[in-house]
């Protein structure tokens, strides 16, 4: 039996966080200069929190340099995750052709680069399909990229779009827990913990500004809800609950949920967004979210994390 752990003074819960299979698109969006950039990478992954009820769960994943891209401008990844992957046709579809296409200046490329088993990627035909918008006067482009991609005449000149971008298998629902005694302590951790993996590829935290405040839980007192609130982890239910999961100073919680397209990556943002909120005067306990196992197959141990 392994000793309890504790980091910067700070318990590290002996549990495991419990995440599940996805599928992923994970696509660049290029534009005239950073500005738009990062207009369109957050307009494109809004309401994108949650496939509870969102189309997708979504977020940036990091910003490129005009050097690593297709047309030598700068640009953003971006990358969705939903569970049933007949329906990633219609999120990207969506996605590209109503706020891509629509702001200035963008073009739009695949990104694809690891998933988790690679043999499985597939092709959705996105561009080929949006291409219709140019009503017989869009083009296709030829000898300039080494894939097949259209342009599409919009009233700022031309929109260029990859005619198809892969769907490939990667992992949701990766997430710890952050416990403070203040408010601002518990949420400084956490804008530490996402700084902290903000660089890191092929990964993204989907709720705003990477941070989630409504930790659920399965299931719900009402027969029409299938997730509700996370009773044992809401401060002003402790006296309320006989299942309470808070101790006399956890007086604030956030979770920190992730996904990403392999393990390696999962592992590696748990291990550095832990280790980043810990320095937190005030952070009290780490923890994770977890369903005993009856979620999804992929579990990660804090105490192996961090090792």
């Amino acid at each position: 039996m392994l000793k309890k752990m504790d980091i910067n003074g700070v318990e590290i819960q002996d549990t495991f966080c419990e995440a599940f299979g996805a599928v992923f698109t994970r696509i660049l969006v290029t534009t005239i200069n950073e500005k738009w950039a990062k207009i369109v990478g957050q307009i494109a992954t809004g309401y994108g929190t949650s496939t509870i009820h969102c189309d997708s769960e979504a977020g940036i994943d990091v910003f490129v340099s005009a050097e690593k891209t297709p047309d030598n401008r700068p640009g953003v990844v971006l990358m969705f995750f939903k569970t049933k992957k007949d329906k990633m046709d219609s999120v990207l579809l969506n996605r590209i052709g109503q706020c891509v296409l629509t702001c200035p200046t963008t073009a739009c490329f695949d990104a694809i680069n690891v998933s988790l088993v690679p043999e499985k990627e597939f092709e959705i035909k996105t561009g080929y399909k949006l291409k219709f918008f140019g009503d017989k006067f869009e083009e296709k482009i030829e000898g300039v990229y080494p894939f097949e991609a259209w342009k599409i005449p919009v009233m700022d000149g031309e929109f260029i779009v990859q005619s198809t971008f892969k769907v490939g298998k990667g992992i949701a629902g990766g997430n710890f827990l952050i416990y403070g005694e203040t408010q601002e302590a518990a949420l400084e951790a956490a804008e530490k913990a996402i700084d902290a993996i903000k660089d890191l590829e092929n990964i993204i935290a989907p709720f705003p500004g990477g941070i989630a405040r409504s930790g659920s839980k399965v299931g719900s007192q009402y027969s029409f809800l299938n997730a509700s609130t996370n009773d044992p982890l809401c401060p002003t239910l402790r006296a309320k609950t006989e299942n309470s999961l808070l101790g006399e100073k956890d007086n604030y919680v956030y979770e920190v949920i992730l996904d990403g397209a392999n393990e390696e990556v999962i592992k590696k943002a748990l291990k550095l967004g832990i280790k980043a909120a810990v320095q937190v005067p005030g952070v009290t306990k780490i923890s994770a979210g977890n369903y005993g196992g009856k979620l999804g197959k992929f579990q990660y141990r804090l105490y192996d994390i961090l090792a």
